[in-house]
């Protein structure tokens, strides 16, 4: 095998933006994740705690958003319970196809143009002997048989992040996060995310049975008389 000499600048050019990038790209996806139902329904319950303070036309317009029928929010927008069986709901599995390509679809690209970037970088060297059998996994995108197997390439190098962030994640974003791409993968095998909470289905039902019985009462109906009474 030929021992393989790389110059430390080079070398902190490709591995640090590569674990960077990976490392906020799971950050971001996470967030998204997150926020996309919770803030509907936070503004949801925050209409009906402080719609008195506002006018009754922009309550109805607000709550028409959310709740009506043909256009709603909360009717457009559909949700696939965790506990459906996908033998008895085909909708099921069209839903989990789509979130298949939404995780996978950035991992791709990002991966893609890491590729085109760095392509022919190495970025690491493991720190023990690997056998011929290993240079696939580690060394893609270089073409070199008398390379030392423990070198890893750009772009393997990437989806080892990929795969191997799961405990940074855990640490900064706790359990359960939207990240780490490697559960999504174990999810979606084992099916256990047919089986995980929260039901975001049933949390819009509540949601909108609750708007919809919501009656306005204007806050500010007698302040003028108030405000005389207590000038007096």
């Amino acid at each position: 095998m030929t021992d393989l000499l790389i110059d430390s600048n080079i070398r902190t050019c490709v591995f640090l933006p590569i674990v960077v990038i990976t490392f906020l790209v799971g950050i971001l996806r996470h967030y998204v994740s997150v926020l996309t139902d919770s803030q509907v329904l936070i503004r949801s319950r925050m209409l009906r705690e402080n719609g008195g303070t506002l006018p009754k036309s922009s309550f109805q317009m607000r709550r028409h958003y959310f709740n009506n029928e043909d256009s709603g929010y909360f009717k457009t927008q559909k949700r696939t319970s965790p506990n459906t069986n996908p033998m008895s709901d085909p909708s099921v599995m069209t839903d989990m196809l789509k979130g298949n390509i939404t995780n996978v679809l950035p991992m791709i690209v990002i991966g893609g143009w890491i590729n085109w970037m760095f392509s022919g970088f190495v970025t690491t060297k493991v720190p023990f002997p690997l056998t011929l059998r290993f240079k696939p996994m580690l060394q893609r995108g270089i073409e070199l048989t008398s390379l030392d197997p423990s070198w890893v390439s750009s772009a393997s190098w990437y989806f080892l992040n990929v795969f191997g962030l799961r405990s940074i994640y855990t640490l900064v974003l706790g359990e359960n996060n939207a990240a780490d791409q490697s559960r999504h993968f174990q999810d979606q095998m084992s099916g256990a995310a047919m089986a995980l909470p929260p039901d975001p289905k049933q949390a819009f039902k509540a949601e909108w049975e609750t708007l919809e019985i919501c009656e306005h009462k204007w806050a500010l109906q007698n302040v003028e008389s108030e405000l005389l009474a207590m000038k007096d």
